[in-house]
């Protein structure tokens, strides 16, 4: 089954300064985004204690921070996670106390609120706590689920070596391109990436949902797709490039991205139906991988096709340029022969 016309035509380059325009209007928000809200940083990079927390009703998030700063937690960061059942808190790294004692404070401290909530009129929640292996019904209304603590160390450390490894990759797609194509391409490979992870960076905070370790490796995993649309993208120019003997360069290169549409867009689509079912059914845990890879694919399938391939022309790259390189001494053989 078709998804477009088997003859399709478009001038993508023809409409490459509105996607100039495109782009630089969205980088220039991402990056103001960047410099005046910044990114929300998990705990992996920011270092501190992470608290999950199961309540058996509907709970608000004011009333849990209401209870936290009575109790003497005053730094607390308490959101939702999932459901208006869950609750998440982030104490910040504290050199008095342990990840540990700060868990064991916070929970006793719901726990002491639910206490004085439910009174001693609890006789069903009891008989429904004595039948999941707890009497107390106030530790079944308030369920500690998760701890997790990142030392600043740790965390600092997490963020020079997550930007190393993106400098990394960026520098070795660099070489791989330049050798396997030509150095033209390769710098459009790298205009086009950068122009990537600078957009999803800036979405994330544009958006403020929490930037962690699975989003950084969410980042470079599309690093990785953008690369191989463009990569098949600049196969099939070479490849015209070569084969059609009429034509301009624009002309030629038009003609490769149509020719390639068709794959970019079904791939582009059955990788989105993957990434929209972690995103509705992966629960919060997989909500930010998730979104991270959405935004990535879709901004790879347009830089492959808006940013890549104008940015080769703009360097003034030629037929010759593409023409596989004579060995020295052949003509000379085909003479002899």
């Amino acid at each position: 089954m078709r998804i477009l016309p088997k003859n399709i035509n478009i001038d993508f380059l023809g409409r490459r300064r509105l996607a100039w325009v495109v782009s630089a209007v969205v980088i220039a928000v991402g990056i103001v985004s960047l410099f005046v809200r910044g990114l929300n940083f998990g705990i992996d990079f920011t270092g501190g204690t992470l608290v999950e927390i199961g309540y058996d009703q509907s709970v608000q998030v004011s009333e849990v921070r209401k209870t936290l700063r009575e109790a003497g937690v005053e730094d607390a960061r308490v959101q939702y996670f999932g459901t208006s059942r869950d609750i998440m808190v982030r104490l910040p790294v504290r050199d008095d106390d342990t990840g540990a004692k700060l868990s064991v404070a916070v929970v006793e401290a719901l726990r002491r609120d639910q206490r004085e909530t439910l009174g001693e009129s609890s006789q069903g929640r009891v008989q429904q706590c004595t039948k999941a292996g707890d009497p107390n019904p106030v530790n079944c209304s308030v369920q500690m689920r998760r701890v997790e603590f990142v030392g600043p160390q740790v965390g600092r450390e997490l963020t020079e070596k997550g930007g190393l490894a993106m400098i990394y990759a960026l520098v070795g797609i660099l070489l791989y391109v330049a050798w396997r194509f030509e150095w033209r391409f390769a710098i459009a490979s790298v205009v086009a990436l950068v122009h990537d992870v600078i957009v999803t960076i800036g979405m994330y905070s544009l958006l403020y949902m929490e930037f962690s370790l699975p989003v950084l490796a969410a980042i470079l995993a599309v690093i990785g797709y953008s690369l191989n649309d463009t990569i098949v993208v600049f196969d099939r120019i070479r490849e015209n490039f070569r084969k059609m003997r009429r034509g301009s360069v624009v002309e030629i290169m038009n003609r490769s991205i149509n020719q390639t549409l068709p794959r970019t867009l079904l791939t582009s689509l059955t990788t989105l139906l993957v990434l929209a079912a972690l995103l509705v059914l992966g629960g919060e845990v997989m909500r930010g991988f998730a979104t991270a890879l959405i935004i990535g694919v879709i901004v790879g399938t347009y830089s492959s096709i808006f940013v890549a391939s104008p940015t080769v022309l703009i360097m003034g790259v030629s037929r010759e340029d593409m023409l596989p390189v004579k060995k020295e001494g052949a003509d000379e053989k085909q003479i002899v022969s």
